[in-house]
């Protein structure tokens, strides 16, 4: 099941939450061009967890949950534009774990 939180899709799959841009926030970027990932290990919502350079914007993306960071998008420092995939077995941010569920239940189901 997939979330929507502030141009943010979020989904749950077996205990880890993964965090990708909506295609509408693609849209609004244009082609990405640079990222710079956090590298915390444990975020706080509302932490920064991506600075991207696009053709259309500068922009921070902050995290909509509290959790353990398990992966950033490592193929997205060396291909930014894998953020304008519109798979998001490719355009994913982060992975987190330890995340509250309450808190994800809140976000209303993105299709």
């Amino acid at each position: 099941m997939k979330k929507l939180a502030k141009a943010l899709w979020i989904e749950k799959s077996e205990g880890v939450y993964i965090i990708g841009p909506t295609a509408e926030l693609q849209d609004d970027v244009g082609t990405v061009g640079f990222v710079e990932f956090s590298r915390k290990e444990k975020l706080e919502k509302d932490d920064v967890i991506l600075r991207l350079e696009a053709s259309k914007t500068v922009l921070d993306i902050n995290t909509p949950l509290a959790g353990d960071v398990i992966e950033y998008n490592k193929k997205a420092e060396e291909e930014p534009t894998v953020l304008n995939s519109a798979d998001p077995k490719e355009s994913w941010i982060v992975k987190l774990t330890n995340v509250d569920e309450a808190e994800f239940n809140k976000f209303v189901e993105y299709k």
